[in-house]
């Protein structure tokens, strides 16, 4: 008779020993089923590179006889008090932990011990987490003091071909989509899946024309900074290398007139940013169009459930008719912190309706809340 199976829970705060994670948890994610693409490693060690602070790494490791069955990736941040919060952050759509699935029940069991250990001091903060996740699981056998806050809407759509989305629409909408495809095709726009050692050049032309298309009109001021910009090229080159990212370029007479990233995990495939040259709204061509048709091509052809539209609920994304899927804020701590988390969950729930209420009468305020951060980062320099 085989002895019981040996657990061990672990700390991992030094971020060269996260670096070194990478097969181990590679592994792990394709072998949690609701992973998305922002907990790949590549993902997740190139946004510590260039958001992550010095110290603050706390990321809580489960092992069952050696191999990593569970990890949740997390880092200690001070706002408004101590914190743990998911690695990946505001520029991540979704926010997850990874647990084995075949062995999910001692893994969560280990993996909520591991965090009352790390969370002693502090409340733990699990911003987008999408219906289903890994950490809902844990959430719901949590012991401790716990609360959920609703977050992002994502729009998402079934990974099927293009004519297929197409049939999904009004008589009178399928028609028009259809003469904005025959106008693409017309125009004969190619499009090119970028190589691994092409990445950093394609990602300079997509923020460039991503600045340009939204110039006067309030560009996202994080979508401009050159540390974005040196995540984006060396996340995207590695997962683009292990078949987790696909790098499109749109050529028009040869030139590069836009340019896609879509992220990749097992079951979904997310638009997550383009640019594209004004002068396609000029010819009369309908990018997101465009750009959908590829994804949902590619996610239908490789095998994949959903097309994601990820954060925003863009007019026209609402063209398509997708679901809206709500993603959960869940806070955790132990039992003598409940004080604690009572007054974050309300301070965020009070902060989240006042944002939601002035962007809906004024929005034109984000674009200015967005400048003013900027400002203050730049003084503070």
């Amino acid at each position: 008779m085989s002895g019981r199976p040996s657990l061990a829970v672990t700390l991992c705060r030094d971020p060269r020993d996260f670096a070194r994670l990478r097969p181990e948890w590679d592994a792990l994610q394709r072998r949690c089923a609701t992973a998305t693409p922002f907990q790949n490693h590549s993902w997740l060690d190139s946004w510590w590179l260039s958001y992550g602070s010095a110290g603050k790494l706390r990321i809580v490791l489960v092992r069952r006889d050696g191999q990593l069955v569970a990890a949740a990736p997390l880092m200690l941040v001070h706002r408004p008090m101590p914190l743990l919060v998911s690695l990946g952050g505001p520029i991540s759509d979704y926010g997850d932990i990874l647990v084995e699935d075949a062995h999910a029940g001692c893994a969560i069991a280990a993996l909520a011990r591991g965090l009352q250990r790390a969370a002693r001091l502090a409340v733990i903060d699990l911003r987008e987490v999408r219906p289903g996740a890994a950490a809902e699981r844990l959430y719901e056998t949590w012991t401790g003091a716990r609360a959920r806050l609703t977050d992002s809407v994502c729009l998402e759509l079934p990974a099927a071909p293009m004519d297929e989305l197409v049939k999904r629409l009004s008589t009178s909408r399928a028609q028009r989509v259809r003469a904005k495809l025959r106008k693409i095709d017309a125009l004969n726009i190619e499009d090119y899946r970028v190589l691994e050692h092409e990445v950093p050049g394609a990602v300079d032309r997509l923020l460039r024309l991503h600045e340009l298309q939204w110039r006067g009109r309030g560009v996202t001021v994080e979508h401009i900074r050159p540390r974005f910009a040196a995540h984006l090229k060396r996340a995207t080159r590695r997962m683009v290398r292990d078949g987790d990212a696909a790098l499109t370029e749109y050529r028009l007479d040869g030139e590069v007139v836009a340019v896609n990233v879509a992220l990749l995990s097992g079951h979904l495939t997310g638009g997550y940013l383009y640019g594209a040259h004004p002068e396609l709204r000029d010819k009369k061509v309908d990018v997101a169009t465009m750009l959908l048709r590829h994804d949902a091509n590619h996610a239908a052809s490789t095998g994949r459930r959903v097309v994601s539209l990820l954060r925003g609920k863009e007019s026209y994304k609402n063209h398509w008719r997708p679901e809206a899927v709500t993603n959960q804020r869940l806070l955790m701590a132990p039992a003598a912190l409940e004080p604690a988390l009572r007054l974050h969950a309300a301070r965020s729930d009070w902060r989240d309706r006042a944002a939601g209420a002035v962007n809906s009468r004024f929005p034109e305020a984000r674009v200015w809340r967005d400048r003013l951060k900027d400002l203050r980062a730049t003084a503070s320099r």
